[in-house]
């Protein structure tokens, strides 16, 4: 009797980045041992990389993998509490407090009633730690660079316990903790306080291949040689001294661009005319238009 050879376990990060492809999102194994990791030790992730890489994407394709809502915070210079976490609803408290005296309630009563549960207002971060269905969702923290570094040291706790506390209620903590994936264009260093309670995770612009794979499983419909054709001329547009190079994500709005003009090909006409969706600096476009003939002509031969 022979046996049938077993075949060995996949290893888990493979696997995680078998489902993001299968999600159209090209990761290395890089990438997909850190969210592993933060995914298996219930630790935030700060990813960080330029503006365009991927970043935020990184969230949206893990809370479908989880099959779990994803909870979006974006920061902003001068955020807050009440934006961030909770505010009372100041509206329905006053006219509840204007039947109570109708009603000649007791005001230590009515306190009770006004600051409790019914008259709280849930901003993305109250509502990420309260799990639905014991099932933890996905809390993207975008772009934390933007915030004050004020708004930076409220996280700690957060991040920390996973837990909020408002002091009319007290400390309220998760059950089930949230999986926090945040962002940074590092257009400000993040604190050391709040990176000491992350992993980290910084993605770089893709090397040719990497970015035409990208293309091909975004835009499948459009012609591999306008995808490879494209992708080559970016990376060289990255190689300028521009104010802005562009992202992933503008390589793909550029694909997506010429295919809808019916290109299979770079054509030099056509790519003067649709800068608009690679470039985002009207001096960059005036810097690219004289060389974007020699630009063509490499790309294609790429």
């Amino acid at each position: 009797m022979t046996l049938e050879p077993v075949e060995p376990a996949l290893d888990p990060v493979e696997s995680l980045r078998r489902r993001l492809l299968e999600r159209r999102y090209v990761a290395d194994r890089g990438l997909a041992m850190a969210v592993h990791l933060a995914l298996t030790l219930h630790r935030p992730i700060l990813i960080e990389g330029e503006a365009g890489v991927g970043k935020t994407e990184v969230a949206k394709v893990l809370a479908d993998i989880l099959d779990t809502s994803l909870i979006r915070l974006q920061c902003y210079e001068g955020i807050d509490v009440n934006q961030a976490v909770y505010e009372w609803n100041y509206a329905r408290q006053m006219l509840h407090i204007r039947a109570a005296e109708r009603a000649d309630e007791g005001s230590e009563h009515l306190a009770r009633q006004v600051f409790g549960p019914d008259f709280l207002i849930k901003r993305p971060l109250l509502q990420a730690i309260e799990a639905v269905n014991g099932k933890a969702p996905v809390l993207l923290i975008d772009e934390i660079d933007r915030a004050d570094e004020e708004f930076e040291a409220f996280l700690l706790e957060l991040l920390s316990d996973y837990q909020v506390t408002i002091p009319e209620l007290g400390t309220l903590r998760a059950e089930v903790p949230p999986v926090v994936v945040l962002t940074s264009n590092r257009t400000r260093e993040v604190h050391d306080a709040l990176k000491r309670r992350c992993l980290y995770l910084w993605i770089e612009y893709p090397s040719l291949e990497k970015e035409l794979a990208i293309v091909s499983a975004r835009l499948p419909e459009a012609s591999q040689a306008l995808s490879r054709q494209v992708c080559a001329a970016v990376q060289l547009l990255r190689g300028l001294d521009l104010q802005k190079l562009p992202g992933i994500a503008e390589t793909l709005d550029w694909t997506s661009a010429l295919h809808s003009l019916g290109q299979v090909q770079l054509d030099e006409g056509l790519a003067r005319e649709t800068l608009c969706a690679i470039l985002k600096m009207q001096e960059d476009i005036e810097a690219v238009g004289p060389r974007l003939s020699e630009l063509v002509a490499r790309a294609k031969i790429a």
